[in-house]
């Protein structure tokens, strides 16, 4: 072993020992997890991402992709509803990807049960940075978003149902989110899709139940044996088949909340800029952003409170993940251009418990570090 690479697991160890002395219990969940778990909770786009294989009585199982899913469903196979509860772990996670090894080395925590929300979230994002620095890394960038902001535009602009979903299903992936923002306002290529409105069958799913409606275009296209149509996967299609039923009703004109999306999604900045341009925003278009506000303002005061300089943060409005247990505050830690890809994910995700079994949502939030960029940005990875 080389002295670098002794230093980093000394290191590695001391940053451990900060979080347990937290409160943060070590666990290690199996490396077996199974897959079709990570499919529905992620989206079959993470199929081909993952290293597959299979029990012995058939059921698909993957090598555990992340961290957070296997340390929540291994808090309820044994701890069960026992919160608030605070996890840290140390090990490998599988991805496959276009360069670089897919055996990717993490560490991070979790805290679930924690009713405190604000105080907590600013408690990860306190416990990330601490991590960094005792891995002997400063000037590092600090981004946030939020979750909670997004969905309360988005729930305050009007839209049908089958619009708030499919713009927050691409919210996280900036390119996506356009596109779709666009296409709700009119202004992409609607040729195809007038020749189509006019079917009876987009009648039929106009103001049907969005959930029975996809369902009811991915069994039609099962059964006439499409699996894609132009690289677009049933789900896709269906998506598209409910956009263009929404678009049919002529009555509705999307293009004043495409502008206060546009608005919203352009907000960036420091910090406590960000807190007055939201409030700039909600003066300007009245929808009701006072409490994710309230609760932003709430956030940064307990981080000013612990000493942090929240001129750190910069707070971007299209920053979020495409996740939908993803439920509110979210932070990256990125190394500008020294090293590609973040440093530390970490969030907010009240909804995943329920999704894994629990009785209620849990609050839960927790962060990853990719040890592998750790050490690119030390220069050590030898």
């Amino acid at each position: 072993m080389t002295g670098a690479a002794q230093t980093r697991d000394a290191t590695i160890s001391r940053v451990l020992e900060q979080l347990i002395s937290s409160g943060h219990r070590h666990v290690e969940p199996p490396l077996l997890q199974p897959a079709d778990l990570f499919l529905d909770l992620t989206g079959e786009d993470m199929r081909r991402r993952l290293y597959l294989t299979s029990g012995a009585d058939g059921a698909e199982l993957c090598l555990r992709p992340d961290f957070t899913i296997p340390v929540c469903r291994l808090h309820l196979e044994t701890a069960g509803t026992g919160y608030p509860v605070d996890y840290c772990y140390n090990g490998t996670v599988f991805r496959q990807r276009p360069s670089g090894p897919g055996e990717i080395p993490q560490l991070g925590a979790e805290s679930l049960g924690r009713t405190d929300r604000l105080q907590a979230d600013a408690d990860m994002l306190l416990l990330a940075v601490q991590a960094l620095e005792t891995f002997g890394l400063s000037g590092f960038d600090i981004r946030i978003g939020d979750e909670a902001l997004f969905a309360a535009v988005l729930g305050g602009v009007g839209l049908p149902s089958v619009w708030q979903r499919r713009l927050r299903d691409c919210f996280g992936e900036t390119d996506k989110l356009n596109e779709a923002i666009s296409r709700m306002a009119g202004n992409a290529d609607r040729s195809e899709d007038n020749r189509a409105v006019r079917l009876g069958f987009l009648s039929a799913l106009q103001g049907a139940d969005p959930k029975a409606a996809h369902a009811v275009v991915e069994d039609l296209l099962s059964i006439a044996g499409i699996s894609a149509v132009g690289g677009r996967t049933p789900s896709e299609i269906a998506d598209r088949f409910l956009e263009q039923a929404a678009l049919a009703d002529g009555s509705a004109d999307h293009r004043p909340a495409a502008e206060h999306l546009k608005k919203y999604l352009g907000i960036n900045g420091k910090a406590l800029a960000a807190v007055e341009a939201l409030g700039h925003f909600e003066n300007d278009t009245g929808i009701d952003l006072s409490g994710p506000i309230a609760d932003f303002k709430a956030r940064l005061a307990a981080l000013e409170t612990a000493g942090f300089d929240t001129n750190r943060l910069v707070f971007a409005a299209d920053f979020g993940r495409r996740l939908d247990y993803y439920s509110g505050f979210v932070f990256e830690m990125h190394m500008g251009q020294t090293v590609a890809g973040q440093l530390v994910g970490g969030g907010r995700y009240d909804k995943l418990l329920k999704l894994l079994g629990a009785d209620s949502e849990v609050p839960a939030t927790g962060f990853s570090i990719w040890l592998d960029r750790v050490a690119e940005a030390l220069g050590d990875e030898a």
